[in-house]
């Protein structure tokens, strides 16, 4: 079954893989949506176990922990309401070993940080980034190393296509 942990050893194994076939190359972790919980997972476990800090994170579209996600995606708006939400769907997935705190991870990073976040997303919404550079930019030292770009509606980049922005290689640099 997917893990939490497993999602995190995956990258850690993709990323041992790179190191050893990239020569001096930089490798980040980026991170869409679900995978912005993995990315700053493997990147804090990284730093913490090994010593070793990736040479940046990049969050497209995150949020600050895998609670606040589900208590804030519109598809749970009308189920917010019933007595219960909380505990058949918020805890099941604290039950299930899933957390994905972003937000606890960022604040023990110490690479450089990107966050990417649409305000068209319809998944996601932007506080939920906001909030997460929010604590990010608190907790590190060099506040230059965290960014935070939004992305306005009209370009109608919504969840899932901040990637097709063509200015987007040059925020990344």
């Amino acid at each position: 079954h997917p893990s939490e942990s497993g999602f995190t050893t995956d990258v850690l194994a993709l990323y041992d893989w790179a190191r050893a076939r990239s020569g001096n190359s930089r490798i980040l972790f980026w991170g869409h949506s679900l995978g912005t919980g993995v990315a700053t997972n493997a990147a804090r476990k990284l730093q913490e176990e090994r010593g070793v800090q990736v040479d940046a994170v990049v969050l497209e579209s995150p949020y600050t922990n895998i609670r606040d996600a589900g208590a804030n995606i519109p598809i749970t708006k009308i189920y917010r309401q019933f007595p219960g939400f909380e505990y058949l769907i918020l805890d099941s997935m604290a039950r299930a070993g899933m957390f994905f705190c972003s937000d606890e991870n960022v604040k023990v990073l110490g690479c450089p940080l990107l966050i990417l976040h649409a305000e068209d997303d319809g998944v996601l919404p932007p506080k939920l980034g906001r909030k997460l550079y929010e604590t990010a930019r608190e907790a590190y030292k060099d506040k230059s190393k965290v960014k935070f770009v939004t992305f306005p509606e009209k370009l109608g980049l919504g969840h899932d296509y901040i990637s097709f922005n063509p200015e987007l290689p040059g925020l990344v640099k």
